[in-house]
């Protein structure tokens, strides 16, 4: 139970900001208003680019997993207004009322949906995403591969699962991927600290 308690409380810990024990600039400075803390992050960590390497537009859904206070989910939000959806998950019921005051703030409210989840599962609902993305938490599940491959019945035909971590984690992500049964797509480094991998799913192309 001590060993579950622990795992639990690194999730959030390292959840909230998108970061973990290393230390990360995406982390949110206390005491920092909301605007501060947005412009810090979108130029640490460039989402214009991640959101080109998703290959997002208008009518989109998308599933935002761990997406913590939503400091990338308003961008994807905006890239998929006016008809797209994006289903911003967390394990942290509190750090979802955060991203729903800055959901409130931009005005993006009726674009993303926020659901707690119970860790290690995705929680997604069957033939449902274009896009299923994780940035900075795949090296948080417990079974990368079990998640991943529990993850695929929740995309659409053709839809993708973006991985975007730091680059001393892309081989432990990419071999993951591989065991689940992903295809690499596409790979890209929006910055030189992170990298984002796009990936496909065989079974559910046309």
């Amino acid at each position: 139970m001590r060993v579950l308690a622990v795992a639990t409380w690194l999730v959030l810990a390292s959840a909230c900001g998108r970061t973990d024990a290393e230390g990360d600039s995406s982390k949110p400075v206390p005491g920092s208003d909301a605007s501060r803390e947005q412009a810090r992050f979108d130029a640490d960590r460039r989402p214009d680019l991640i959101i080109k390497a998703l290959d997002i537009g208008p009518g989109s859904r998308v599933a935002d997993i761990g997406a913590s206070s939503g400091l990338l989910t308003v961008h994807l939000a905006r890239a998929v207004a006016p008809n797209g959806k994006v289903v911003a998950t967390d394990i942290d019921k509190g750090v979802l009322d955060l991203l729903g005051q800055r959901l409130a703030a931009a005005k993006l409210s009726d674009l993303v949906d926020c659901k707690v989840v119970e860790a290690d599962t995705p929680g997604l609902d069957p033939n449902s995403f274009d896009v299923i993305l994780l940035a900075e938490v795949d090296h948080l599940i417990t079974d990368e591969v079990g998640w991943l491959k529990a993850a695929i019945p929740a995309l659409k035909p053709n839809g993708r699962i973006a991985i975007s971590n730091k680059i001393h984690r892309r081989n432990q992500s990419m071999a993951a991927a591989v065991k689940a049964g992903l295809v690499l797509k596409s790979e890209s480094t929006p910055v030189p600290t992170h990298f984002i991998a796009v990936y496909t799913a065989g079974g559910k192309d046309k």
